[in-house]
């Protein structure tokens, strides 16, 4: 792809490159996350009114969490006239910190990095033989890392969710792939209203390619092109929620940097367009959205009046409970993303809170497949010192080998002569979460095997590359002799499926009422990063809810 790409119906005033209203697909478009539409503007804004949560409060309608799904919620229901409080078990990231940023830096974590870690967790555990972690206070983090059996699940944590952690690449999947998605939603409605819809309002744009081709900061991504080329791959550009007229300006020189300077693991200050830029902001705009954060659901039951009671925790930034409050709600949606509303039903199904939930809930969860590796080049093919944080392209083998992988950043500072990657893969594998009755804890069945298929599928793309190259695998990066990264997921998938767990919009069975809404809808995978489509089927599951439930 050479040319400039075509443009939707962008907002008045926004540059060619700056907003795609339109679909995309994964052979045109994928993507990572950003924010800021101003140069200079700050990194996180509130996008929400204060006011925590007051015990023996009712309040219409209670979301359960500030995520892609829970932000579609709340602007819907806003707009439609319906108060909406939400709640957040992360902080609001809103105040900056003694550096006077709001985030820290990717190569110096420091307690703002990690969810009540005392250690980092870093998806790159080693560099040059040398250890990557280092111990840090334990604080209410942006990034949770939490280890599920055999895979560490990355999340963000806070006010907007993993908007505040992803790259940002925001890939609508190609349209001949999206039956095996979600096989009970009509694809016509979803390419035809829903997606645009969701581009539009994530404000969805693609890198400059002439200006790509002579960043500095995007040397890596061109060293990417060049071997994918000529090893007989597409290499795609991907569309993502970063300001790229900001991203220009970091370039130059003349505005502060952010995804030039490396930031992205855990926050961007300046230029990502996350959710408290975008859907979150729009939301407060109605001055019909409040939102608590620091808060966790504990409890969802029927209540005696109707309804449901539901019970929260608000915590401290050590994690500890500082109080303890019951409100009531006509309405619940669960949008904790995958892994927290799927934990969370389970154990309100298996200890009798919602006993009508049925035996699908918990099923068919998956971690899209994702897979990390490196291959060191050859002295003549440096990546360069400097890299933009922000993906803005890959390869793609997903038809021939099912496996698409992203031209990946390794912002060390340093010149490492090595490509990095993460793949998406259509590994089949499927998890479960399940009720440890004896520990009251909710458990995950996936054993770190089955990352085997992964493993092969990324391997059809990145053998041949080397072979051509006449490269190798680096293998300092995941632990010491380790070329694959097949212990995390960024893209968790599942445990509450359309029309499984749920009717055909989100409606969980045998509880009139409680919604499901994110991530834990899609059954394992989308082919690409999936937040677009998560998206995309909230908007979509949220009109008809309106329509027809209030």
């Amino acid at each position: 792809m050479s040319h400039h790409p075509p443009h939707g119906n962008g907002s008045p005033g926004i540059s060619r490159r700056g907003f795609i209203a339109g679909t995309g697909s994964l052979l045109g478009a994928v993507a990572l996350s950003a924010t800021a539409t101003a140069p200079a503007r700050a990194a996180a804004h509130p996008a929400t009114a204060a006011g925590p949560l007051v015990s023996g409060a009712h309040v219409p309608v209670l979301v359960i969490g500030t995520g892609y799904g829970g932000s579609v919620a709340a602007l819907r229901l806003a707009r439609a006239g319906v108060p909406v409080h939400m709640v957040e078990m992360g902080m609001a990231w809103d105040t900056p910190g003694p550096d006077g940023k709001i985030f820290c830096h990717t190569t110096s974590p420091d307690r703002r990095s990690y969810w009540l870690r005392t250690r980092t967790r870093q998806p790159l555990s080693s560099f040059l033989g040398f250890p990557l972690d280092k111990d840090i206070p334990r604080y209410t983090g942006i990034l949770d890392a939490e280890e599920l059996g055999g895979i560490t699940v990355y999340q963000g944590r806070g006010v907007g969710g993993g908007s505040l952690v992803n790259g940002g690449m925001a890939v609508t999947p190609r349209r001949s792939h999206f039956a095996a998605i979600l096989p009970t939603v009509d694809a016509g409605e979803m390419y035809a209203t829903y997606y645009p819809r969701a581009n539009a309002e994530l404000g969805v744009g693609l890198v400059d390619p002439d200006w790509f081709d002579s960043a500095a900061c995007y040397q890596y991504a061109r060293v990417g092109r060049r071997h994918a080329q000529r090893a007989g791959f597409p290499f795609v550009f991907v569309p993502d929620v970063y300001d790229w007229d900001y991203m220009e300006q970091e370039a130059a020189g003349t505005v502060p940097k952010s995804a030039v300077a490396g930031e992205i693991l855990y926050g961007n200050n300046h230029g990502k367009k996350s959710l408290q830029q975008t859907y979150l902001a729009r939301a407060a705009a109605t001055g019909r959205v409040t939102v608590s954060a620091l808060h966790r659901v504990t409890s969802v039951a029927p209540a005696p009046g109707g309804g449901y009671t539901v019970a929260v925790d608000q915590l401290d930034t050590g994690g500890a409970t500082t109080a303890a409050k019951t409100v009531t709600a006509d309405r619940v949606f669960f949008a904790a993303g995958s892994v927290g509303t799927s934990k969370l039903l389970v154990r309100l199904r298996a200890t009798g809170a919602l006993p009508g939930l049925n035996g699908e809930i918990g099923r068919h969860w998956g971690e899209n497949g994702n897979v990390m590796c490196g291959r060191a080049n050859h002295l003549w093919d440096p990546t360069g010192r400097v890299q933009a944080a922000i993906p803005c392209g890959g390869i793609d083998n997903w038809d021939a080998g099912g496996a698409f992988a992203e031209v990946a950043p390794l912002p060390t500072g340093i010149e490492t002569y090595a490509s990095f990657y993460l793949s998406i893969t259509r590994n089949p594998h499927r998890g479960r979460f399940t009720y440890n009755a004896a520990t009251g804890a909710v458990e995950l069945d996936w054993q770190r095997a089955w990352k085997q298929p992964s493993i092969d599928m990324a391997k059809t793309i990145f053998d041949r590359i080397n072979a051509k190259e006449g490269t190798i695998y680096r293998s300092d990066l995941f632990g010491v002799g380790r070329v694959w990264g097949d212990h995390l997921t960024y893209h968790p998938l599942g445990g509450a499926v359309l029309d499984k767990a749920t009717d055909n919009h989100g409606r969980l069975h045998g509880h009139p009422g409680l919604y499901v809404i994110d991530g834990a809808l899609i059954p394992g995978n989308t082919s690409v990063n999936p937040f677009v489509t998560i998206t995309a089927l909230a908007e979509r599951n949220i009109e008809h809810i309106i329509a027809n439930d209030l």
